[in-house]
């Protein structure tokens, strides 16, 4: 089998060497799931997305993602920078284009210089006392937020715990250990974030121990999750569209921002999308394994 030809982009950012590398391997459906995660674990990088041939009806193509140590059914960064890369070079036409993963089968609309995507089913959890989650980061009672935390899910099971400052966002200290203990098995990130209700932003750090990624500097699939988060909350309208950013990266030096809305009805989230820019960085062959 000849080399594959990879794409190397930024996405959820406008200028280079920021926001959330991401390599993207064109030609890989034939590989095996062994051989795609040696290529994952080469890259090194948070993910690696694979597009293949649809398999479901009404799908433009069929998405796998890794992560250095696993799969993952659906993530955010990967869908984009994905999307953007075929739309560029012609593999996929610019518009309203659909994906299919492990999460379904999702919306995408990219253009030469934005991908918006419609991520799964937004779900939110009970509320959850804060302190196992800021003992964990290293923070005391008194950072604690104004609302609980919750595990959301627009595809991937993510618990959001708010704090009371951006200093304390910056002033994590992550105990690994304590955060698996304290979101349990089968969550997959924790973000911790500051929220501004006067510009609708949060200043997130996202940390995914759980699946081999230690800080990730953005995660579109927390970014629209938390729009989930927003409305449980009461921090989005309740019934109609909230729009909202989230800021990420700042911290580990990949600044990025991720533009979110989210659709409730009677108080409910019913649709979560994230939107954000893609900048080519690299591009070539490498081996097959």
């Amino acid at each position: 089998m000849a080399d594959l030809t990879y794409h190397v982009v930024d996405v959820f950012t406008d200028v280079p060497f920021a926001g959330n590398p991401l390599a993207v391997v064109l030609g890989a459906d034939e590989l095996s799931t062994e051989q795609l995660a040696a290529l994952a674990r080469e890259f090194n990088l948070s993910e690696t997305a694979f597009p293949m041939r649809a398999t479901e009806p009404g799908a433009d193509y069929l998405l796998r993602i890794f992560t250095p140590g696993s799969e993952l059914p659906f993530a955010g960064h990967p869908s984009v920078g994905a999307a953007w890369v075929m739309a560029s070079l012609g593999r996929i036409a610019y518009g309203d284009v659909t994906m299919q993963c492990g999460a379904g089968l999702l919306p995408l609309t990219v253009t030469a210089d934005r991908v918006t995507l419609t991520a799964g089913t937004p779900s939110a959890g009970p509320p959850l006392g804060p302190a196992p989650f800021l003992l964990a980061l290293g923070l005391s009672p008194d950072d604690a937020g104004g609302a609980p935390a919750r595990i959301c899910s627009t595809g991937l099971r993510q618990a959001f715990v708010e704090v009371s400052s951006p200093e304390a966002v910056r002033g994590v200290v992550l105990d690994a250990v304590a955060l698996s203990d304290a979101v349990g098995s089968d969550v997959e990130t924790v973000s911790v974030f500051a929220w501004d209700e006067a510009t609708r932003t949060a200043h997130t750090r996202v940390f995914a121990g759980m699946v081999g990624v230690g800080e990730d500097p953005a995660t579109g699939s927390a970014a629209s999750a938390f729009g989930a988060w927003l409305a449980a909350s009461g921090y989005a309208q309740a019934d109609g569209e909230t729009s909202y950013v989230v800021t990420q990266g700042a911290e580990i030096g990949r600044p990025s921002r991720m533009e979110g809305t989210v659709v409730t009805r009677e108080g409910v989230a019913v649709e979560c999308r994230v939107a954000g820019s893609v900048v080519p960085i690299a591009a070539g062959t490498i081996r097959v394994p």
